[in-house]
């Protein structure tokens, strides 16, 4: 009995020993192996969250990650539908909804220990039929410790059951036009004939009319004509032009008759007289095989022509207005079963442009045969009155139906030509001596110099150990300039005037001050007309005395647009306003009020004072009007008042550029003042080249005609001689500087 006793309290005091006390008991459970312990077991890992796992799946639809809402599907739903099919039919409804952005909402959700059902509420924004909003419900079955959905089709749209889909018809109204100010138009849709000749058909007497005529129709020059088919075969097909219908028709009775004259008929957008202003209304073209979705996407129907340059892709959302459409689920058969959205149409608007048709075309013909660039801005408002860029190009080859598309395209793409490329905005050149009107602001804004200095204009400037520049009229040939005014400087542009200032002002500590001056008048960035697309240019900082002399003449590695300095010139001409170019003048329905009217927009203003700004003009002035300036001969007996600036930048190893910057200061209230920079590539000397070109400009803008030909003709755009005047003058070294 003792033993027995004994042994009953060690068991007592095992027990007890072995039982924790409650400040011992753990406060997490800590998971044991199943594999330790027999019989069933109980999983104590927390399941994760049903609402999470919806809220994913939702977002991953947001950001059209089917692949991962895919991986997120139960093995059941990957069974019943491929990954392929679960994408497709996701990107298919995406596509036919046009839909813009998807929102969602976890509106309720209930559990099981291995089931739940989430419902929600999606908002599918469209760009056709505005918001549909829909409730639905998910499905959810655990897996491996994760919600997995059961999909199925109703879950993208309800309607969508049983292998429906949806389709949206699309109704476009027609592409909205382009005009000029006036109400002339520029672009619109037409009907359209092709011309051509095959010169074996032409009769011995019908030449001298059949030229007559295709240049009536399509505005060439008649002995460009001829010169198109003199060489040809008789068989060959020689592509012309193109023209209006109603033009073909008012001479038809004749056309008719001309043996050689071929007239193919088509319909499509026409650009008129061969795509006047081009580089400003663009162009516009079929949708790519490789666009197709994503157009399709913003509400196209994927037949339409879209913008891709200029004011076509600028204005495309004006020009194409509205378009109307219904939403309609299709059942598996390919009959209707209801329609879910609608909206009606509305009319597209048109753009009138700041630009004068007549005008316009007249600036094209003024640099025709020159690479380069015109640009005319009214001078008070930053509207751009002309545009033109040298060689330009017909957008109507564009257009596959224009049966001499397959005959002139490939040509007009020419890389060597690089003729879509607009060199007024997309194409940045050395200024040369313009750039000295800047230099000029900012010697007398830093007090470096005054109007009255003097220095001495020699052929050559030696300040430079170890350099030797020359100036223009060493080159020349022409005596020295001698004593010059500041002001005279300008109006000489002599070359080691500039030169000195450029490293009195470095030397002096005002190391950068003249490339801040420029990037003050709007050169190095672009200028936010962005109705085109443009260029910044570059104006570098001054790092050396090699550098500052450089700039102060408009050279070094400086690059500036036409379109730029035409805004600086028309800032110094009223007065130092620096205005946004436009290009548009209203937006407007055909039958309604405008939704765009244009307002200048001042950007910014010039660092010089008032006084300053007197002097500078007045020195522009006499580049014109004094017997020693020059641009005195190329203006001679013009009787409008000038302020211009001659300038001739280096692009070794090539001839340099020809510049002609200026204004007008007529102050007639019919006919507002105008800014006008003149740029021709590689053609020599700006007062030899580009200031009669300038001139031409004024002529066609104040009398609608020109009154002088240029040197290098025989006759207004007939060139005198194959080898132009300006190719004969001597170049300069490396080293050297020609003419401003």
């Amino acid at each position: 009995m003792k033993r027995l006793m004994s042994l009953i309290l060690f068991l007592v005091v095992l027990v007890s020993a072995c039982t924790p006390t409650p400040a011992d008991t753990p406060t997490a459970v800590v998971p044991v192996s199943t594999a330790t312990l027999p019989g069933p077991q109980i999983n104590t890992t927390r399941a994760p969250d049903v609402k999470q796992s919806a809220q994913s799946y939702l977002n991953m639809w947001a950001d059209e990650n089917y692949e991962g809402m895919y991986a997120m599907l139960s093995r059941l739903s990957q069974d019943a539908f491929t990954k392929e099919d679960f994408i497709k039919r996701h990107q298919d409804t995406t596509n036919a909804l046009t839909l813009v952005e998807l929102t969602s909402e976890i509106t309720s959700a209930l559990t099981n220990p291995r089931d739940a059902q989430v419902g929600y509420t999606v908002n599918f924004e469209t760009a056709l039929v505005g918001t549909i909003t829909r409730s639905m419900v998910m499905n959810l079955t655990m897996e491996d410790n994760v919600w997995k959905v059961q999909w199925e089709e109703g879950m993208i749209l309800p309607e969508l059951k049983g292998g429906n889909y949806l389709s949206m018809d699309i109704s476009a109204p027609a592409r909205g036009n382009i005009y000029d100010r006036d109400g002339n138009a520029l672009v619109a849709q037409s009907e359209i004939v092709a011309l051509g000749i095959t010169p074996g058909g032409i009769g011995d007497e019908q030449h001298g009319a059949l030229v007559s005529y295709l240049s009536e129709l399509t505005g060439l020059n008649p002995d460009y004509i001829r010169s198109l088919y003199e060489y040809a075969g008789p068989d060959w097909y020689i592509p012309i032009g193109e023209t209006a219908r109603s033009n073909v028709d008012r001479y038809y009775s004749t056309l008719s008759t001309l043996g050689g004259l071929n007239m193919n008929y088509y319909t499509s957008r026409y650009y008129f007289d061969g795509g006047v202003a081009a580089h400003i209304t663009g162009y516009v073209q079929s949708i790519f095989p490789e666009e197709l979705e994503e157009y399709k996407r913003i509400g196209y129907r994927g037949d339409e022509k879209v913008g891709r340059t200029g004011l076509e892709a600028w204005g495309e959302e004006v020009l194409i207005g509205k378009k109307g459409a219904s939403l309609y689920v299709v059942r598996p058969d390919g009959t209707i079963e209801t329609r879910i959205g609608y909206s009606d149409s509305q009319l597209s608007q048109s753009i009138y442009t700041t630009i004068e048709k007549d005008f316009q075309a007249e600036v094209e013909l003024a640099i025709n045969g020159f690479r380069g660039a015109i640009v005319v801005l009214e001078r008070d408002t930053g509207r751009v009155l002309a545009m033109a860029s040298s060689p330009t190009y017909d957008p109507n080859l564009f257009d596959p139906n224009n049966f001499n598309s397959g005959w002139m395209l490939s040509d007009m793409l020419n890389p060597n030509e690089n003729r879509l490329l607009n060199r007024a905005a997309q194409s940045a050149y050395p200024l040369g001596s313009v750039f000295k009107i800047i230099t000029m602001a900012a010697a007398l804004e830093t007090d470096t110099f005054e109007a009255d200095d003097v220095y001495y204009c020699g052929h050559t400037f030696t300040d430079l150990e170890g350099l030797t520049l020359y100036d223009w009229t060493y080159e020349k040939e022409l005596p020295p300039s001698g004593d010059l005014t500041l002001s005279e400087g300008l109006m000489r542009s002599c070359n080691p005037w500039f030169y000195h200032i450029g490293l009195t002002m470095y030397q002096r500590g005002l190391t950068n001050t003249l490339a801040e001056m420029a990037r003050d008048f709007g050169l190095g960035s672009p200028t936010g007309i962005g109705q085109i697309d443009e260029v910044s240019g570059n104006i570098p900082d001054i790092q050396n005395e090699g550098d500052a002399v450089q700039l102060a003449i408009g050279q070094a590695s400086m690059l500036v647009t036409p379109l730029q300095v035409a805004t600086f010139i028309a800032a110094v001409g009223n007065g130092g306003t620096l205005y946004q170019p436009q290009l548009v003048e209203k937006i407007a329905p055909a039958d309604g009020d405008p939704t765009f009217e244009f307002e200048p927009i001042e950007t910014g203003t010039l660092p010089v004072t008032e006084e300053n700004l007197a002097i500078i003009q007045d020195a522009m002035r006499s580049v014109v009007a004094n017997a020693r300036g020059t641009a005195r001969n190329a203006m001679l007996g013009l009787q409008i008042p000038i302020y211009g600036k001659t300038g001739t930048a280096q692009n070794l190893p090539l001839p340099p550029h020809a510049w002609f910057a200026g204004y007008t200061d007529l102050e007639n209230p019919d006919r507002p003042d105008i800014a006008v920079v003149v740029l021709a590539e590689n053609a020599g000397e700006g007062s030899e080249i580009a200031a009669p070109i300038f001139r031409r400009v004024i002529e066609l803008y104040y009398y609608g005609r020109p009154s002088r030909i240029y040197p290098w003709e025989a006759s207004l755009y007939v060139t005198r001689t194959p080898t132009s005047l300006y190719t004969e003058t001597p170049r300069p070294e490396v080293t050297e500087t020609p003419e401003g």
